[in-house]
């Protein structure tokens, strides 16, 4: 039962793995170090294969959302851990066309205490997504290294299960074409990782429903 800090991407290689990302859609690529997914007013995403757990795991990398403008309302890319139950899931939503971040844990495709933080393409250019103990911690970084804590939540249930996938996924509504960025998926970078005593190795997400930046 491998936890997320054991799914680990340089995207160096110019070959999106067909074991690691096995339920991507949309024509994800990796190009110049990056993994690069299509930001267009379809859907794409680069998936996980569904078996991991996030109990006592995470989910960190590097983040460049899509570009802003040319009438879109949205442009946005998720950062999410999904369950095996449609709209039931954690992680990020970012949004530059907003100008905010969402940090959500969902159940069907809503949830009331989300957090919206301005969006800071600086300090929060790092994000990560961590279980530890019991909670959940949502939180940047602009280095890698030096974290903040943003949001924690009491872990649900289905954190513990060995069927999880991760979802990196991109949409806009309007404008010209364009592509969100990830890279160094749970890649240890020097210096301390996170204010804890446990060493780990390591806003509409899915915006076809559920919650805006700009609501619950």
């Amino acid at each position: 039962m491998p936890g997320f800090g054991l799914l680990r991407d340089t995207f160096d290689d110019g070959v999106v793995d067909p074991v690691l990302w096995s339920q991507s859609y949309g024509d994800p690529v990796e190009s110049g170090g990056r993994a690069r997914v299509p930001c267009t007013q379809g859907y794409a995403g680069l998936r996980s294969a569904s078996i991991y757990t996030l109990a006592w795991s995470q989910v960190a990398l590097r983040v460049w959302p899509p570009a802003a403008g040319g009438g879109a309302a949205i442009a946005s890319c998720s950062i999410l851990v999904l369950s095996d139950v449609p709209g039931t899931d954690a992680g990020f939503y970012v949004d530059p066309a907003q100008g905010a971040m969402g940090l959500y844990l969902r159940v069907g495709y809503a949830d009331g205490s989300a957090l919206f933080p301005a969006y800071d393409p600086v300090a929060h250019a790092w994000l990560r997504l961590r279980e530890d103990a019991g909670t959940l911690h949502w939180e940047t970084s602009p280095d890698g290294r030096s974290w903040t804590v943003l949001r924690t939540a009491v872990s649900p249930a289905w954190a513990t299960q060995s069927n999880l996938s991760l979802l990196l996924e991109a949409h806009r509504d309007a404008g010209p074409d364009d592509v969100a960025q990830f890279d160094s998926l749970n890649i240890t970078r020097p210096g301390r990782l996170a204010p804890t005593g446990r060493v780990l190795t390591g806003p509409r997400p899915s915006a076809r429903r559920g919650s805006t930046v700009s609501g619950g």
